[in-house]
């Protein structure tokens, strides 16, 4: 792969190697990207979307949205400071106009835009999705779908959703968003379809990263950019865009501490095991005097907080740049955070938020809930339309299909198609208005 590929400004829409103007001498070239995330409906949904605590009660613990925004001012540190590092060996990119700002600009986008595509309720959200498919009342859809349509929704997949938001016509605008392929590429973490299922041991092939309603368009983005193919045939599976390490990175980064932080001030997890924990990874830089000086729990967490990102962000840089070559021909196979000194640490600090944060009593209830409601609501709007296809639509159906929003309501596509549909606005569901929407499906006059 090369970089002058890699960091291309194309757009959906270009036409004959001419790129429309996206830009002025206040918005330079990928800045628009991370303008257009930021005004997207999908993004302002995330503010209520769970993090770690789903439905929190208290005022500090993060959103998918307060944690987007983190994982993009990490992600553009690492962007720029590799960036610079890469402008200085490759000193010709400079003839393209690239800076080491255009590096940040298009990991700080791309990481802004991560989560874009889970559903409510966190992670759990997007399995009760793939088990409705699965074991649930979805099962029956199963004749009626290819092989490849029918993992894309029993294994539903956030970041593959993501990448459909990120590339959907919307809004009255064709071509969406219209982010620019670099950026597009920087956010796909598995550049590859839902089957086959995992062939090896590389990082890519952990999960998959494009819905088949939007395998054209993933196409197009990957030769575009040059990425290089994984296996011979048909099958489509590419090796990573090397930023897509980098924002990867940001968000180990932030979940691995942040989350920490969140169970520490929630009192899910003790501050002397905070200390235990981060003090292996800031140790050479923490400043025991300032430290026991702080009156506060909070923000001692803090201050170790700022030193354990800032130690990572370190060592995330080394490894990319150690083994930038192997990146850029596909060799490079287990996350930067897997190969760095700290990964020990990460790992243990993972493990404990496991066990005392993202399995404890509140989250799982809260989870439990989020199951059923997803369920229920896919049922209802997912027989409202193929009914409507059939022309058995009951009164009870046409009145489902007058809450479905006009963007959503696919009643004459392919029965993956108006599965896909529904999917996606479920998907799209802040957390209180999935519980708001099941309560009127339910009959509970709210």
């Amino acid at each position: 792969m090369h970089w002058e590929q890699l960091l291309s400004l194309r757009r959906a829409g270009d036409t004959n190697g001419r790129f429309r103007k996206e830009q002025d001498e206040t918005r330079l070239g990928f800045d628009v990207d991370f303008d257009r995330i930021v005004f997207s409906s999908a993004f302002r949904s995330l503010q209520d979307k769970t993090q770690v605590i789903p439905l929190s009660d208290t005022d500090f613990v993060h959103t998918r949205l307060t944690h987007s925004m983190e994982v993009s001012v990490v992600g553009r540190s690492l962007g720029r400071i590799v960036g610079k590092k890469i402008i200085e060996k490759y000193p010709y990119l400079k003839e393209f106009g690239h800076t080491f700002n255009d590096f940040g600009a298009i990991v700080a986008a791309a990481a802004l835009s991560h989560d874009i595509g889970n559903p409510p309720f966190g992670h759990s959200g997007e399995k009760s999705i793939g088990e409705y498919f699965n074991s649930g009342r979805g099962q029956k859809y199963k004749e009626e779908l290819s092989a490849k349509e029918w993992q894309d929704l029993i294994d539903f997949e956030g970041n593959a959703n993501g990448f459909k938001i990120l590339t959907q016509d919307g809004g009255g605008v064709k071509d969406g968003l219209r982010l620019s392929y670099a950026t597009l590429g920087a956010f796909m973490k598995y550049p590859k379809e839902s089957l086959p299922k995992k062939q090896t041991s590389h990082v890519v092939d952990k999960k998959f990263g494009f819905f088949q309603s939007e395998k054209n368009k993933f196409i197009d983005v990957v030769e575009t950019l040059g990425l290089k193919k994984m296996r011979d045939g048909e099958d489509v599976a590419y090796y990573r865009h090397p930023l897509a390490y980098l924002v990867e990175a940001a968000d180990d980064i932030c979940y691995t501490i942040i989350d920490f932080e969140d169970g520490i001030n929630l009192g899910l997890v003790d501050e002397e095991f905070a200390l235990e924990y981060l003090i292996k990874l800031v140790h050479d830089k923490i400043d025991r005097k300032k430290y026991n000086s702080l009156e506060f729990k909070k923000d001692r967490i803090s201050y170790l907080r700022a030193l354990a990102i800032s130690s990572l962000i370190n060592e995330a840089v080394t490894i990319f740049i150690e083994n930038e070559e192997a990146i850029l021909n596909g060799t490079f196979k287990k996350s930067l955070l897997d190969n760095c000194k700290y990964q020990a640490q990460v790992k243990d600090i993972i493990k404990l938020s496991v066990d005392k944060i993202y399995n404890s009593r509140s989250v799982i209830e809260k989870e439990v809930a989020g199951y059923k409601v997803i369920a229920d609501l896919l049922h209802v709007f997912i027989t409202a339309v193929n009914n409507s296809e059939t022309g058995k639509t009951s009164n009870y159906d046409q009145l489902i299909l007058m809450l479905l929003p006009q963007e959503f309501k696919n009643t004459s596509g392919s029965t993956y198609d108006r599965i896909m549909s529904v999917c996606s606005y479920v998907a799209g569901m802040s957390d209180s208005f999935a519980i708001l929407m099941h309560k009127k499906i339910s009959g509970v006059i709210v």
